[in-house]
């Protein structure tokens, strides 16, 4: 199809029209985006709903909408106004993909539903957003803090005897728009080998309940329903935070062989000798018991010191970071976190995706648009009917 910019990257030749707005949609075109994509995306006259989410704000512009909106131009379509909309109608006519995350239905009106823009545009890959789905759930306003409630994570976070929590990042929005990425891939895929195009449909509840992979299937294999257990591990022990002599450290021993090796450098090695510690079924049992004398060899060196000595007996275990300290700790490890978008004072420092390609690298080719920025060269762009699919 017809596309007004060259980039380099694995879906360079690729338009999105971007319908979407706060963080599912705009994470997974951002996505898109890094991958060579020109990403389109559409405003309505206020803006996107995060570039008003202030603080935090780096130079009067929100962070949170920094965090997921590089490599997209910025056009203002009002589609109560019907220039407007057809304006929007022809950009989804010339794209190759089409996400929004609008209520179920409420496009229709507008003429940028599916169906409409299929009627015009027949191998379209258009790719729907929701909090609950299309069926009983379509009236229901979709926000990953009420998904995390419905599905059950709260019911895991936090204290075993105190109040349910809520995760500390959006991590339904977050991966629903992977998924997205990975519905739209695999569409692209098909179209590839028959030329059909096709409506994807993804929402944050069915997300949440697969993504909880584990925990889910406890429920749905066994009929037991999962409960708060701090930062305890259902499964595994250790698997959780461990005292030191100056704080805590992550200890995790995910197999028997992992156990002795955490045995051996703590000094204890006849625990994993012992009959109630020597298997991960009978750790679990006795954890009450094996807790302590874990404990009681920690202590004696500081968080620093065990984290050198188990690292080296590759013994899986971590300090407990700030954001900041994590990002240090990336860099520290050589996987360059950050990445300057854009160019001169204008840059933005950014997270770089998290996906490395040895022949396709992801580009960061702008910096996330102000409101309308591209909204003069868009609209004449579209204006020109010369410029067909």
């Amino acid at each position: 199809m017809s596309n007004p910019t060259t980039t380099e990257g694995p879906l360079a030749g690729l338009l999105v029209a971007d319908l979407s707005r706060v963080l599912a949609g705009p994470f997974a075109t951002q996505i898109l985006g890094d991958l060579g994509a020109d990403i389109i995306k559409v405003e309505a006259p206020s803006g996107d709903e995060t570039r008003h989410w202030i603080p935090p704000e780096r130079d009067g512009v929100s962070t949170y909408y920094l965090g997921i909106n590089r490599n997209k131009r910025s056009v203002v379509l009002n589609f109560g106004d019907e220039a407007d909309q057809e304006m929007a109608r022809e950009l989804c006519r010339r794209a190759d993909i089409v996400i929004e995350n609008h209520k179920p239905g409420g496009l229709k009106k507008f003429g940028l539903d599916y169906d409409a823009i299929k009627a015009i545009n027949p191998d379209v890959i258009y790719a729907s957003i929701s909090g609950y789905g299309t069926a009983e759930g379509a009236k229901l306003p979709g926000y990953d803090l009420t998904v995390q409630a419905a599905s059950g994570l709260m019911s895991l976070t936090g204290d075993p005897d105190g109040p349910a929590y809520r995760s500390g990042v959006s991590v339904f929005d977050i991966t629903t728009g992977l998924q997205s990425v990975i519905g739209i891939l695999s569409a692209l895929h098909h179209r590839e080998k028959t030329g059909e195009g096709q409506h994807i449909e993804v929402n944050l509840l069915m997300t949440a309940l697969s993504v909880m992979a584990n925990h889910s299937s406890t429920y749905v294999a066994s009929g037991q329903v999962p409960f708060r257990m701090g930062n305890a591990h259902p499964s595994l022990f250790p698997y959780e935070p461990m005292p030191c002599k100056d704080g805590d450290i992550i200890i995790v021993a995910a197999n028997d062989g992992q156990f002795r090796k955490l045995a051996d450098v703590l000094g204890v090695s006849h625990l994993a000798d012992d009959e109630r510690f020597g298997t991960s079924e009978e750790r679990n049992r006795n954890r009450e018991i094996l807790k302590p004398l874990i404990i009681d060899a920690l202590m004696v060196k500081t968080r620093k010191e065990w984290f050198d000595l188990l690292s080296a007996a590759g013994v899986a275990c971590g300090p407990i970071n700030t954001i900041g300290q994590g990002i240090e700790f990336a860099t520290e490890l050589g996987l360059e976190p950050v990445v300057q978008v854009g160019d001169g004072e204008s840059a933005v420092p950014m997270v770089r995706n998290a996906i490395t390609f040895s022949e396709t690298p992801a580009t960061y080719r702008s910096a996330p648009p102000a409101l309308g920025a591209h909204s003069n060269d868009i609209k004449n762009w579209l204006s020109d009917t010369e410029d067909t699919p």
